[in-house]
């Protein structure tokens, strides 16, 4: 049994006080077979009612608005989760996977995440991708998956800050660099391109001593899970070339980034802002007991200045608040 506590820091800082701030956020581990969230807080500063609801997808959002005249929000979300032991992933399926995976498709509700999305689309760049690396329906669907998440972590150079949190799948494929959410958003695209259901897992990746993870350890992370007959929802992370097991820590899924972001919002004013972000997992083998004195965001200074974006522009009345990549 694996225990983890997820400490996930983010504020925003506003150069002229803004009059409201309106938030949802998917901070809250997911509770399933094999992993469990124990216990889960939510701070907000200035201080407001928190509100909770569960989205269509299984996954828990949390929501709130501040109407009164602030200068910084700060959301602060803990978590203890306990991963269950799994069994390792074979490397083939039987001959008949594939039809397998049709009957699946046709008996099941996998429209969603077999259609083209918002950041996972099928243009002329991924089609040439999956020609270049043989994405087709040969082996088996499992086969073809363990050798994809190794081909794009060969093809991708993991450079952080490289896109943007809105850039188009096409931007990474074609510069060759990226970030975790560029490497899922491209298999996503390329598993629907051979009507292999897939979608975005949005969370945290546990960094021990003796992993070698090239992904940033203070960000949230993102991967893919694909639906493989007998086996459900199997993760995939290209970033790392890794099949998800007790390290990677579900917050939330759904069809690409755009409908899973940490924090999603919008503000009222006319103002430039900053966005810090900062995160801390750390894991233990027995239950630990859940820390109630929260961090200032002065304790986090290391931390956020990895992780700092430059001020934007100012802007309208009513605007969307920064949002957070997925490194």
């Amino acid at each position: 049994m694996n225990y983890y506590s997820i400490r996930h820091l983010t504020r925003f800082r506003y150069s002229e006080p803004i009059s409201e701030s309106i938030m949802e956020t998917r901070m809250h581990p997911r509770s399933d077979s094999n992993q469990h969230c124990l216990s889960f807080t939510l701070s907000v500063s200035p201080r407001c009612r928190v509100f909770a609801y569960r989205d269509y997808l299984g996954n828990n959002v949390h929501h709130f608005d501040i109407p009164g005249e602030h200068s910084q929000l700060v959301i602060i979300g803990e978590s203890v989760v306990e991963q269950q032991p799994q069994p390792d992933v074979p490397s083939f399926l039987a001959p008949d996977a594939w039809t397998a995976l049709d009957q699946l498709v046709e008996s099941g509700d996998y429209r969603e995440m077999l259609l083209p999305s918002q950041f996972a689309v099928e243009t002329p760049a991924v089609i040439d991708l999956a020609r270049k690396m043989d994405v087709t329906r040969r082996d088996d669907p499992l086969m073809l998956l363990h050798e994809l998440n190794q081909r794009l972590f060969d093809y991708f150079e993991y450079v952080p800050r490289s896109t943007r949190v809105d850039s188009p799948v096409d931007e990474a494929i074609l510069s060759g660099k990226g970030v975790c959410q560029d490497f899922a958003h491209t298999m996503i695209a390329l598993l629907r391109h051979v009507r292999i259901p897939a979608r975005y897992v949005s969370g945290y990746l546990y960094r021990g001593r003796d992993d070698h993870d090239r992904s940033t350890p203070d960000a949230t992370h993102a991967w893919v899970e694909a639906r493989i007959p007998h086996l459900g929802w199997v993760g995939f992370d290209p970033t790392n070339n890794l099949v998800s097991h007790h390290r990677h820590i579900r917050t939330a899924v759904g069809r690409d980034y755009a409908d899973v972001p940490p924090t999603h919002g919008v503000f009222r004013g006319s103002t430039a802002s900053e966005l810090y972000v900062a995160v801390q997992v750390t894991g233990s083998d027995s239950p630990p007991a859940l820390d109630r004195k929260l961090p200032i965001p002065e304790d986090w200074s290391v931390l956020v200045e990895r992780a700092q974006q430059p001020p934007e522009p100012p802007v309208p009345f009513l605007e969307m608040q920064q949002m957070q990549q997925q490194q």
